[in-house]
């Protein structure tokens, strides 16, 4: 298995998109498989966010100072994602808000996701090279053991709360 770092957030991405679809094909009134995927998605997001964070973004904004503005567009983004996601947490499938709080939440990602893959990434892998992002990716392995699965637990908490007062 490869610990290059830009590989497992990609590998991330994938299982979040999944996440996503599941969602998104589950129909209006099936509130179980919605409920279902919404704890999935918060899960998947809440250590991404987490592990990128704590361990990705300080890396890459200490060896690569000119990609400073990117790394904290992409702080920015996931105190979005994180303030939705304590929300939805708050939902029960089958309120008002749900559906359309969940899809705000999808779209906002999905970009995040995209714009990532598509132009920070490829500047990472050419500024670091191979054998950082081989010890980035295994100190991101390491942080996924120890990394938040819910919103209220006090690492998340504390990681939403640093992005509201930074």
């Amino acid at each position: 298995m490869s610990t290059d770092a830009i590989v497992l957030l990609k590998d991330e991405h994938k299982l979040i998109r999944k996440a996503f679809t599941d969602f998104e094909k589950a129909g209006e009134n099936a509130h179980a498989a919605q409920g279902a995927a919404v704890d999935r998605i918060i899960e998947l997001l809440t250590v991404h966010t987490f592990i990128e964070n704590e361990v990705m973004y300080p890396r890459v904004r200490e060896l690569l100072p000119d990609l400073e503005d990117d790394v904290l567009e992409s702080y920015e983004e996931h105190h979005v994602a994180d303030v939705l996601v304590v929300e939805l947490a708050a939902l029960k499938p089958g309120a008002e808000r749900f559906v359309a709080k969940t899809t705000v939440l999808i779209e906002n990602v999905r970009h995040h996701m995209d714009e990532e893959e598509q132009e920070w990434f490829p500047k990472v892998r050419e500024g670091l090279g191979r054998k950082a992002l081989q010890e980035l990716g295994a100190a991101m392995v390491e942080a996924r053991k120890t990394a938040p699965r819910s919103p209220s637990q006090p690492s998340a908490l504390k990681k939403t709360i640093d992005a509201v007062i930074s």
